[in-house]
């Protein structure tokens, strides 16, 4: 039985709607953890839904780490600045901030690897799968090419906040949540040591 005090359990450990967490909670039949894979779920169909959506409006949010040694800057974007104006899009820039300072990933998504990083990486990683048969090479090449850049793409890193879910399925929530388009456009870290 789907209980309002289940409903709003849901709702507070994933910012959806009551409509939908009642629906998801509704179909996994008060399975709350179902009830989180069918919003997860429903996040990513809605997020292809609005992937030609323009993106006129944003936020830009700062996080400074380690007593000052560690800075981001990133950009958040949305279609409008209803959204771009709301609180909960603003703490959602600052944690995809913050997790930038931590994870300290490269690019934002796969597509902004150039080819000629993409070639070096392969060029190292080739002398790894040296030695094996070779019908299994290109197989264990592409998975190797995977785990390195997955580590170093953004979208692909599980959230420091919540390591079950990537930065892809957060901003895909968050896009179920607010009804636009968002994405990272971009974001720069700062470093006052290469330690950092």
């Amino acid at each position: 039985m789907v209980t309002t005090e289940l409903i709003k359990k849901l709702r507070d450990e994933t910012g959806v709607s009551v409509m939908l967490c009642r629906k998801a909670l509704e179909e996994s039949k008060g399975d709350i953890e179902k009830a989180k894979v069918i919003l997860q779920r429903k996040g990513a169909d809605a997020a292809v839904k609005k992937a030609d959506r323009t993106l006129g409006a944003g936020t830009v949010a700062s996080y400074i780490h380690h007593g000052g040694t560690v800075g981001v800057l990133l950009e958040l974007a949305s279609e409008t600045d209803f959204v771009s104006g709301n609180e909960a899009f603003r703490a959602l820039a600052y944690d995809i901030a913050m997790h930038v300072a931590a994870s300290k990933p490269e690019f934002v998504r796969r597509e902004d690897i150039s080819v000629e990083t993409l070639e070096r990486a392969k060029e190292v990683l080739m002398k790894e799968v040296e030695g094996k048969p070779k019908e299994m090479q290109e197989k264990i090449l592409e998975g190797k090419m995977n785990s390195y850049f997955a580590e170093k793409i953004l979208l692909e890193q599980p959230f420091i906040k919540n390591p079950d879910q990537t930065i892809k399925n957060l901003i895909e929530n968050a896009i179920q949540k607010f009804g636009e388009k968002i994405e990272v456009a971009r974001f720069a870290r700062y470093s006052t040591s290469n330690r950092s």
